[in-house]
């Protein structure tokens, strides 16, 4: 994580940020024609009308999903189903069953067929949201669903053939996986057909208002609060703040800034992104590292794997630099 580089950019001239309706287009609700934000949605204009396998690469919070939604809606396919699915909310047992489904009597406790993930997908788009969480054993059977066309369900012995666009989505360094033999190199390049990288928001601070208004407007609506402005003062803090947590982290902010907001002016928390920045630049690098780490475990209740996943790298980095920056279970 590079810190120091956090504010690097100029802060931009404003005057009170107010909602306008937001346009009902293809990339849907993808806030943001920054530089790198249009970068992102040329790739997806790009690749949407081919069948080619998409890769959407980014920290956690970064909008993957909503680059999946939109890839699905400027296809040729936006008429058929959009099938989502977290490999990492899926415990480990239950995984393949989720994906390929299984035949009645194929275990006990299965007393009905159950349709699969890719079966449901059919003529339409399967998106795999962290796709780096699919445990090694698994993976052979998904390459050669993407390989062949087609799978067999659990327990079962007919082979369906599946007409799938497949989209996965990872926060993980894939590429450092394949090395670590965390990941088969074979289907990483299954996947990394056409890799699109969502830029963390700390690259493009010039989109923060526009996401502000857009949230702003959005939870106003659904809590029918008559608040329609971010004042100056307001967006300077959000502007100086880095947001390890993204634009989630941004949008999580407005959601409670728009309850504490009983008139038009939005009233925000700002303090304790004040004091969450003097944390950050207080210290050397290193320690500002440790501390963003530890505030990470603490805010995933000590799991290391949890973690690792937030941070984007595998566990056996994180307990490297863990005991490193000499970080022990005291500490979070």
């Amino acid at each position: 994580m590079s810190a120091a580089a956090v504010m690097q950019w100029r802060k931009p001239e404003f005057a009170e940020c107010r909602v306008n309706p937001v346009p009902d287009d293809d990339f849907g609700e993808i806030v943001g024609r920054s530089p790198a934000m249009r970068h992102v949605l040329d790739q997806v204009s790009v690749v949407a009308p081919t069948d080619a396998t998409v890769l959407i690469l980014g920290e956690t919070g970064t909008g993957k999903e909503l680059v999946a939604r939109a890839l699905h809606r400027m296809s040729p396919r936006r008429n058929f189903p959009f099938v989502t699915l977290n490999c990492a909310a899926i415990p480990t047992g239950l995984l393949e069953s989720e994906l390929f489904g299984y035949e009645r009597g194929a275990f006990t406790g299965a007393l009905s067929q159950k349709i699969g993930r890719f079966e449901m997908a059919n003529k339409g788009t399967l998106f795999l949201d962290e796709v780096g969480d699919i445990p090694l054993n698994l993976q052979p059977k998904l390459l050669r669903a993407l390989q062949e066309k087609s799978f067999e369900r659990l327990g079962g012995t007919r082979t369906i053939p599946i007409d799938v666009r497949l989209v996965a989505a990872t926060n993980r360094n894939l590429w450092q996986m394949m090395k670590d033999k965390l990941f088969r190199g074979d289907l990483y390049y299954r996947l990394h057909v056409f890799p699109v990288l969502t830029p963390p928001l700390r690259d493009h601070p010039e989109d923060i208002p526009a996401l502000a208004a857009h949230f702003l407007r959005k939870y106003a609506l659904e809590m029918n609060r008559m608040v329609r402005e971010v004042p100056p003062d307001i967006l300077r803090a959000l502007l100086k703040w880095h947001w390890p947590g993204n634009v989630r982290e941004l949008e999580n902010f407005m959601e409670r800034s728009v309850i504490l907001s009983p008139a038009e002016r939005l009233l925000a928390p700002v303090g304790e992104l004040v004091r969450h920045q003097e944390e950050f630049q207080t210290g050397t690098m290193a320690e500002m590292e440790r501390r963003y780490i530890i505030h990470v475990l603490a805010d995933c209740a000590g799991v290391i794997k949890s973690a690792a996943l937030r941070l984007g790298m595998p566990r056996t980095t994180l307990n490297g630099m863990m005991n490193k920056l000499g970080i022990s279970r005291r500490d979070y």
